[in-house]
């Protein structure tokens, strides 16, 4: 595998390498490297302060984070040819480190791959396109783009059909396969999917898909923001993940049926696997909505397009967009609850995790729910037992420390659990940004009383 790298960096004309990994936020963390030291990079790896990094559990007495290259997930980067990205494998003192997401989602995917399962996802990455005001504002890149009814509109796309066209053409030099591209539901919102992959190779490909956008646009003398929801009255930006199992020996389907009694195509084991997630989702929502910020997105309201698209309630359905987990045809679901901060590498360790706990369990989910949950009055929401998701981060991150399952998924370390870990930093994180006095509250409360 070395010298076939070494082979296509040469092929390729690369002069940098990006060793790359991320922390706990999902934060890209790289060393450029110049191919003249790709001996040296592939045999010892990339030295990195880890406290210096982010949160991934070191302190400024540890020992330097090796991030090891995965020469599987190297690419070359089109907007910048002369240079290639490798993901890396966070490593101390020659051991693989516990808090380094990618490191939790492979050891995730490694335990699925002794039941001979495989975790394949694809993600739909919403962002938004802003321009910063003189005052630091900001508003849409595109000054006309004002409609109350924006999403599929062709004028939309046409205005940023440059930036659209170029991202494009970028996913299929990257062999990603690009094959839709759009305006969404807000002002300056825009969405460019690619194909799935395994769980692994997606989140590399979001991680690069982030920093192509962050890159592009500051080029435009714009910013990209993948932020849940940068705007109070503009509908917020998702991740949905569209989730199955297949089998690693075979690369078959296993989530695919057309026997399906409740008419979705949907397996036994795909309801039980669907069951699980559903059963632990208090918890990941920690994981999938990670930011103060996120729980402004969801569990909000209708859409009436300018609001919201996100879910409320713990429940699945068939092809319904109020719900957490819809099925929009057999073999798959669509998880709607992720929105853009979530790190991909652990939300698909926590989604193995408490999927495969529904399948070791045999849940069953029972049957889906086929009603508009926006408008489904509260009384019969509670009566038939459908959970609220958590309301603030706080909320969420009580609930995960409390979960066995995804506290196993997510896995130990020098320091504890990882779950306990996230969680503190996640705590602290709610406390310093709800200790702040907004303007809203000034505006509420300095003559009320």
């Amino acid at each position: 595998m070395t010298e076939e790298l070494k082979a296509r960096i040469a092929d390729d004309g690369v002069e940098f390498i990006y060793a790359m990994f991320v922390e706990m936020h999902g934060k890209p963390c790289a060393k450029l490297v110049p191919v003249t030291a790709i001996d040296d990079l592939l045999e010892v790896g990339a030295g990195f302060a880890g406290f210096a990094a982010g949160p991934i559990s070191q302190t400024p007495a540890d020992p330097d984070i090796m991030a090891l290259p995965d020469p599987a997930s190297y690419t070359v980067l089109p907007w910048q040819p002369n240079v290639a990205a490798i993901q890396c494998d966070a490593t101390v003192e020659g051991e693989e480190w516990p808090y380094a997401p990618r490191v939790i989602l492979k050891r995730a995917v490694a335990r699925a791959a002794e039941q001979n399962l495989v975790l394949k996802a694809g993600v739909e990455a919403e962002y938004s396109m802003l321009h910063r005001n003189d005052d630091g504002s900001f508003r849409p890149a595109d000054e006309r783009d004002t409609s109350k009814l924006p999403c599929y509109d062709a004028r939309g796309l046409t205005s940023m059909l440059d930036h659209l066209t170029t991202v494009s053409r970028h996913m299929d030099a990257m062999g990603w396969g690009n094959y839709a591209n759009d305006h969404e539901d807000a002002n300056g919102q825009f969405e460019q999917n690619f194909q799935y992959s395994d769980a692994l190779t997606t989140a590399d490909r979001l991680i690069l898909l982030r920093l192509m956008m962050h890159t592009l646009a500051r080029r435009q003398g714009l910013y990209a923001t993948f932020m849940p929801k940068p705007f109070a009255d503009k509908t917020g930006n998702g991740l949905h993940m569209h989730v199955s199992l297949w089998s690693a020996d075979g690369d078959e389907p296993l989530f695919e049926t057309d026997d399906d009694p409740r008419g979705l195509g949907l397996s036994e084991l795909a309801y039980q696997f669907l069951g699980g997630v559903l059963d632990h989702a208090q918890a990941l929502t920690a994981i999938l909505c990670p930011t103060v910020n996120s729980y402004k997105r969801i569990g909000v309201g209708p859409p009436d397009s300018g609001a919201t698209w996100a879910p409320a309630y713990a429940v699945y359905g068939g092809n319904n967009r109020t719900q957490m987990i819809r099925v929009p045809e057999g073999g798959r679901f669509e998880l709607r609850v992720p929105d853009g901060a979530a790190n991909p590498y652990l939300s698909f360790a926590a989604l193995l995790g408490a999927g495969l706990d529904g399948v070791s369990r045999g849940l069953d989910p029972g049957d889906p729910n086929m009603d508009n949950l926006y408008t489904l009055p509260l009384d019969e929401i509670a009566a038939r037992g459908i959970e609220a998701l958590p309301p603030t981060l706080l909320h969420a991150a009580d609930k995960l420390v409390a979960d066995d399952v995804l506290r196993a998924a997510l896995g130990t370390g020098r320091d504890g659990d990882y779950v306990d870990y996230f969680a503190r930093i996640k705590r602290d994180e709610f406390r310093t940004i709800t200790d702040q006095v907004t303007s809203a509250e000034l505006d509420t409360y300095l003559s009320l009383f």
